[in-house]
């Protein structure tokens, strides 16, 4: 693998004008296969400000412990660099995030120096195109193995076998433990903080000309949203696993539910109008 180490993160907003550039035809020279590139950025901090900005958008009480979604929006930038290149297999707008997976094997504090690794494997077929994985990771300092590992699983549409098609199975709507009213602006404030200021979350009229109805909220701020549901409940080690089902149109109310299993627990988060579920996932022990 070729690893790459940079002194800074990268600055979104140029990536996110070439991954737009990426969508015209021609523009791109497209290879078959993922690069094999690592990104690695050194020696990073947390700002206290940010953190606690961020706690504010998701539901976090404010600590100097990271929520186990926190070192994702570190990761973002490098993620993005490794998509947007125009020699990466797929257009970076138009993917669709499937599920994201965070091993968080002890907390991360304000206090900790550490490295993130960012890179991409398993591209594999999928129903409805192809699907692969974007691997972060959180190395602290003066250590060799990750302490937090997220794994992004992203569908390239087109192509597919077009098995698993839906049967139209009636689902019954749970009853919710908790209502969420999501505002409208939630994903411009979500932005704000994480930096993904893809125009699918930011206003109904540019949601519009990449396909949606209206803004839709980001999938990784419905996942720490429901995160935050658990505070004061987790071991400092633990799983926590969500499948993205339906985009959560805004605004929005939704209902949230949750139960424990032999391994912690399960949740779930439905549309409050009619039984179509926005996200599952569970949480283990690990």
């Amino acid at each position: 693998m070729s690893v790459v180490e940079l002194d800074s993160s990268p600055k979104l907003g140029p990536l996110f004008g070439r991954a737009v550039m990426g969508m015209l035809p021609g523009v791109a020279s497209r290879r078959k296969d993922l690069p094999d590139t690592v990104l690695v950025r050194k020696d990073v901090v947390v700002d206290p400000d940010h953190l606690a900005k961020y706690n504010e958008v998701c539901g976090f009480r404010l600590t100097d412990a990271l929520p186990a979604t926190y070192p994702h929006i570190l990761a973002f930038p490098l993620q993005v660099k490794l998509m947007s290149d125009p020699s990466f297999p797929f257009p970076l707008m138009g993917l669709v995030h499937l599920s994201n997976r965070i091993t968080q094997r002890r907390p991360i504090t304000l206090a900790d120096s550490f490295t993130l690794r960012v890179h991409v494997e398993n591209l594999r077929d999928h129903e409805k195109g192809k699907q692969f994985d974007v691997i972060s990771e959180v190395i602290p300092a003066g250590e060799d193995e990750p302490v937090w590992v997220d794994v992004s699983t992203y569908l390239k549409r087109g192509g597919g076998s077009g098995g698993g098609k839906s049967t139209k199975e009636k689902l019954a709507q749970p009853t919710a433990r908790a209502m969420w009213r999501i505002p409208n602006d939630i994903g411009r404030r979500y932005a704000e903080v994480s930096g993904d200021h893809n125009p699918i979350h930011l206003y109904n009229t540019t949601a519009k000309l990449l396909g949606f109805p209206r803004a839709i909220a980001h999938g990784m701020w419905t996942k720490a949203h429901a995160l935050a549901a658990f505070e004061g409940k987790l071991p400092d080690a633990y799983e926590i696993d969500v499948t993205f089902k339906l985009p959560v149109l805004l605004p929005a109310k939704a209902g949230f539910t949750s139960w424990t299993t032999a391994e912690g627990y399960a949740f779930e988060l439905w549309d409050a109008r009619k039984p179509k579920p926005y996200l599952e996932g569970v949480i283990r022990r690990v």
